[in-house]
Parts: C-alpha cells; sequence; structure tokens
C-alpha cells in the first residue's frame, strides 16, 4: 500500500475514533446542561446519559457528522443555569432565534426560521465563560431570562458571531471592548439590562442594535443613540438574506465536496481490501444485506482468528461460539461464528442477532460492528470486551486475575438493569432478550457491563403472537412460565435479570446439583429464598469478596432479585421500575407487598407438604432439567 493510501486510510480511523469519543462528550455537555437548568420532569425526557446519540434527542440538531449544531430550547420553563459545559460543543452554531441551517443525518438542508433557543426561560445565574469556546457559533440568543453578573469578555472570541440578544435579563457592568472584534456581527440586542459605562464604538457600527432600557453613554445627551433607526430594517436585512444564501450555497458546495473525497476514499479504501482478501466465486451470500454495517470477508476473519482455532475461543452459546480476533489494523475484535444456522431456524437467528444489534443503540448494550456471510459460514463481528463476562469474574478467572468487588458488582447490576430497560421500553417495536444470565453481561476496559448475545431475542409487536414453538434459554434461569406455555415477554427477562443478581451476589450457578450433598436446594433461587426466611443471608455471599460488602446492601440487592423472580409474571417489577429500585426509590414499598403475599403462599406450601414425602424435586424442577439442554 502506497504512503498516500496509508494517510488516508489513517485519516478515516482517526476520524471514526473521534466520533465515537466526541458523541459522548457531546451527550455529557447536553445532559449537564439539562441538569443545570432545572429542567421539569416532563420536558427533555430522552435526554437520557446511557444513549449515547445525543443526535437523536428532542430539541437537537446535528450535522452529518454527528456534531451538534443547534439547541432548541426555548419557552420551556426553566430556572436553573447556563452549565459551563457546553463550551465542549465547538461545533454549535445556533443559540438563537434567527434563520438557520439544520444540516441531519440524511444531508437534508432546511431553513428554520424564528428558531428561538434558551430565550424565554427564567435562567439565572451568570453566562459561562467558558461559551467563549464555541468557535462555530453564529448565533446566541439568551434573551428574556434572569442572567446576572457581567457579560463575560470570552465572547468577544466568537469570531463567527452575528446575532447576540441578552435583552431582558439583570446583567450588571460594562459592556466588554472585545466585543469591537466581531467583524461578522449584524445583530446586537442589550436592552433592558443594568449596564452602565461607555459602548464600543465599534458597536454603533453594527446594522441592527439595541441599547435602551440601560445606564450607558447614549441617548439624548449623547452623539450615539441608543436603538438602530428601524427605518434601516429592510436595508438591514439584505446583508442577513444575502449571508444565509451564501451560507446555504456555500455548505451545498461543501457537502458535494466531502461526499466526493468520501467516495473516492472509500472506492479505494473498497479496492484495498479486494486485493487484501478476495473470496472466491460464490463465497459471498449477497442475498444479506444490512445497510450500513462493514461486511468482512471470510478469508480476513480467518486470519484474524488463526483460522478459528480452539486456542482463540471466549464462549460457546446457543448458536455457536465466539472467537477472539486481531484484525490486519491490530483492532481486537471478537467474531461469532454460528455453527448451526442451516439447522431450522438457524439462518433466522443470524439476521434476527443482526436486526436486534442493528436498531440498539446504548452503552450498556454490545454493538456490532460487521458481519461476513456465505454459503456456509454465518459471522458477527463485535467489540473485544477484555474483562469478558461477569461469569467469567465470578467463576472462572485465573488466581492473579482481581476480584469483582462490591462496588463494581452493583454498577454491574444497575448497567445491565439500564440496558435491558432501553430494550423494553425505549425499542418499537420492543426487544426481548430471552437468555439474560451473567455469562451475557460482558465487561469492558472500565468494568461497565455491556449486555451481549442477542441471538435468542426477537422483535416484539403488541398485534402479533409472542407464543414459540420451542423454548429456548438456560436452565436455572427460564420463567416458569415461558417454560411451561413458551409464551415470553419483558417478564421473562426480568426473571432471568433476577437470577442474575443473585449469581452477583453469590458467585455461585443458577443451578448447582453440588449443593444436593448439603441438603440444600439445587436452584440458586430456592436456596436463597430458603436463607431469607431462615435470615441467614450472610452464609451465602460470595466469599470472595472477603466480607468488604455492607449487608445492608447485599439484602437490598437480593430484595430485588426476589422481586424479579416472582412466580407470577404479573407481580415483577419492569426494567424501569428495576433501575429505580436498585438507585434507592420504592423498593421499601414493593419488599413489604411480597413479604405479606409470600407469608400466605409459604403457608399453603408448608399444608401441602404434609401430604408428600419431604424432598420431592418440584415439577418445575423436573421440567426445567429435562427441556433445557446444556449451553
Amino acid at each position: 500500500m502506497s504512503l498516500k493510501m496509508k494517510l488516508i486510510f489513517g485519516a478515516l480511523l482517526l476520524a471514526c475514533l473521534y466520533h465515537l469519543v466526541l458523541s459522548n462528550l457531546q451527550g455529557d455537555a447536553l445532559y449537564e446542561l439539562k441538569l443545570s437548568l432545572g429542567a421539569p420532569v416532563n420536558q427533555l425526557t430522552d435526554w437520557n446519559p446511557n444513549h449515547v446519540d445525543p443526535c437523536t434527542w428532542s430539541n437537537v440538531y446535528c450535522d452529518n457528522n454527528a456534531q451538534v449544531t443547534s439547541i432548541t430550547l426555548s419557552g420551556m420553563n426553566f430556572s436553573g443555569t447556563l452549565s459551563p459545559k457546553v463550551g465542549i460543543l465547538k461545533t454549535l452554531t445556533t443559540l438563537g432565534n434567527v434563520p438557520i441551517i439544520k444540516l441531519g443525518h440524511l444531508f437534508s438542508l432546511e431553513l428554520a426560521l424564528g428558531n428561538e433557543t434558551l430565550k424565554g426561560n427564567g435562567i439565572t445565574g451568570a453566562i459561562p465563560k467558558e461559551f467563549g469556546n464555541l468557535s462555530s457559533l453564529s448565533s446566541l440568543d439568551l434573551g428574556n431570562n434572569r442572567l446576572s453578573g457581567e457579560i463575560p469578555s470570552s465572547l468577544g472570541d466568537l469570531k463567527r458571531l452575528q446575532f447576540l440578544t441578552l435583552s431582558q435579563n439583570n446583567l450588571t457592568g460594562a459592556i466588554p471592548e472585545s466585543l469591537s472584534g466581531l467583524q461578522n456581527l449584524i445583530n446586537i440586542m442589550l436592552d433592558s439590562n443594568h449596564l452602565n459605562g461607555q459602548i464600543p464604538e465599534r458597536l454603533f457600527q453594527i446594522p441592527k442594535y439595541n441599547f435602551t432600557g440601560n445606564r450607558l453613554n447614549c441617548g439624548r445627551n449623547f452623539p450615539q443613540l441608543c436603538e438602530s433607526d428601524n427605518g434601516d430594517s429592510g436595508a438591514s436585512n439584505k446583508p442577513k438574506i444575502g449571508i444565509i444564501v451564501g451560507i446555504v450555497g456555500g455548505t451545498i458546495i461543501l457537502l458535494v465536496l466531502v461526499g466526493l473525497l468520501f467516495f473516492v476514499c472509500k472506492g479505494r479504501q473498497k479496492g484495498y481490501k479486494r486485493e487484501m482478501f478476495v473470496d472466491v466465486a460464490g463465497e459471498v451470500d449477497g442475498r444479506i444485506t444490512f445497510g450500513q454495517l462493514k461486511r468482512y470477508a471470510y478469508r480476513e476473519l480467518q486470519l484474524a482468528t488463526d483460522s478459528f482455532n480452539e486456542k482463540n475461543v471466549l464462549g460457546q452459546g446457543g448458536f455457536g461460539k465466539v472467537y477472539k480476533g486481531v484484525l490486519q489494523d491490530n483492532t481486537k475484535v471478537a467474531v461469532k461464528r454460528l455453527t448451526d444456522f442451516e439447522s431450522p431456524g438457524g439462518d433466522a437467528a443470524f439476521q434476527r442477532e443482526v436486526e436486534m444489534i442493528s436498531v440498539a443503540v446504548h452503552r450498556n448494550l454490545l454493538r456490532l460492528i460487521g458481519f461476513c456471510t456465505t454459503p456456509s459460514e454465518r459471522l458477527l463481528v463485535y467489540p473485544f470486551m477484555p474483562n469478558l463476562s461477569v461469569a467469567y469474574r465470578l467463576r472462572d478467572r485465573k488466581p492473579e486475575e482481581p476480584v469483582l468487588d462490591w462496588a463494581t458488582r452493583k454498577r454491574v447490576a444497575l448497567g445491565a438493569a439500564r440496558g435491558l430497560e432501553y430494550l423494553h421500553e425505549h425499542c418499537n417495536p420492543k426487544i426481548i432478550h430471552r437468555d439474560v444470565k451473567a455469562a451475557n453481561v460482558l465487561l469492558d476496559e472500565d468494568f461497565e457491563a455491556v449486555v451481549g448475545d442477542f441471538g435468542l431475542a426477537k422483535l416484539v409487536d403488541v398485534r402479533t403472537t409472542n407464543v414459540t414453538t420451542q423454548v429456548r434459554g438456560t436452565m436455572g434461569h427460564i420463567a416458569p412460565e415461558y417454560l411451561s406455555t413458551g409464551k415470553s415477554s419483558e417478564r421473562t427477562d426480568v426473571f432471568g435479570y433476577g437470577i442474575m443478581l443473585l449469581e452477583l451476589v453469590t458467585g455461585q450457578r443458577a443451578i448447582d446439583f453440588s449443593r444436593l450433598e448439603e441438603e440444600d436446594d439445587v436452584l440458586l433461587l430456592d436456596h436463597v429464598k430458603k436463607l431469607e426466611r431462615e435470615k441467614g443471608l450472610d452464609a451465602i455471599v460470595d466469599r470472595n469478596l472477603n466480607e468488604n460488602y455492607g449487608m445492608q446492601e447485599v439484602e437490598m440487592m437480593i430484595q430485588v432479585a426476589l422481586l424479579c423472580t416472582q412466580a407470577s409474571p404479573e407481580d415483577r417489577p419492569v426494567m424501569s421500575e428495576v433501575v429505580r429500585m436498585l438507585e434507592g426509590e420504592g423498593l421499601a414499598e414493593r419488599w413489604e407487598e411480597w413479604q405479606h403475599v409470600e407469608v400466605t403462599r409459604r403457608q399453603e406450601y408448608e399444608r401441602l407438604q404434609r401430604r408428600f414425602e419431604w424432598g420431592e424435586d418440584s415439577l418445575y424442577q423436573q421440567v426445567a432439567i429435562g427441556l433445557s439442554g446444556g449451553r
């Protein structure tokens, strides 16, 4: 490969990495803005820090590179302050009520007239000096609020600013001399504040200005008027129209040039891939395509995994093995090889998993990088999770590897709950995982939970039946109603999640026949219930924690787990309620209700036990062991 091609390829790779990091930074900045503004509970409900793409949030507009360019938040009854973190949004072009251009993901141009943003709220506090970092800003409108303090001189760094509106606030002090350096400014409104002192001479040359309602050196006793002549409004509009037309024209030209460069580079890049990895005739299955996902050549993944060497196996699930791989650019990946896709449901499982992951984007869900299809192979490519799975860290870690401490386990529990909440309540149609367990919750480099393995998931539409012809899952994790009827729902995932919580607390498997030696219950759930009744939960906490945990927190997590694993699916909480309970809200009330119901059930159970021999396996246990094979 020539040096020029290496440079182009490197630039494209760096750009991709930059945008991944930028999305999180932008989302964090916007979420901080929401918190600092004191947004009412019914406003900006989709501004969620766990939804990694802020370009999908309401009132946020981005360009085709997923960079935030405009925020519209007018008249939303905010009463808080402005967050300095907004200064991170250096591509922001508009915070105002003038014509703007919005560049959407589909390269569509939209002229939005009268687009007001932070105007007309009750925002208090000072204007953060960090607003001077918004180097792309062309319009800033903070009018009709209750802002106080001085106008920061850093606004003079906004060299592209054309419209500045700070009217009807409580701003004090002098107008910064630095505003004189804003050569593109065509409209400045600072009226109805408590400003005083000299007005920089350059600001009187702006086509439209208003300094009335202050104590400034303008008006009847001064050579300059405090407000520009309205009779020139038609003339002042001409520069605006010219600027708007110029922006539109320039943007279109820029997009065309960027598009041409992108396709030229992509074409060259594809050519390079064909030179390096040539699939034999008939090897690629062209019937299966998945939009923007990267299609890998089989040879490329074969080399990355050392011909799918067994030493690279990371794990094995219901539909095949997962291999660790290293691509030619040294990117570590996990390659899932479906070994039975030709069996009934196998190929459908492949397409289902790809569809699931491509529509579900959340920081606690495993994202799909790409895929490979041939007449004999179905392969999925994911980012490599360096800390493997929760199950590995609990039970299979090497002696030199660290134990999952209690704080990490709590974070994993909450992260997995948020991921499932997104699948159930924020995807349309909703997504059911159907195999929630510790082995399917992965850990990234920061030990954050990432829910993976959507091979058993399915889209659920309320207009269609949820009954399936076969039960899929893992013994000990399967909800009783799913086992007996084949009907799955979000509540079957809640049951599996509850079992996973018990795995986190105990470090044990969901089903363990070795417990029979001590005359304990085979099922972890039954064992925990028994200890909970006997007030002996401390005996089951993972010994690897070396008592470095709070017993009250352990009991709270077990309570959540038992609420999630109730026999009746209607009694189980939904995942959004689970998230709130883990955050300390509403658990006490639900637990009190559960205890009342459980006492009644236990009395009935004890009555029946007198009629049968003690130790007989329950029907549920027998059926579970019979129908759910090892994975």
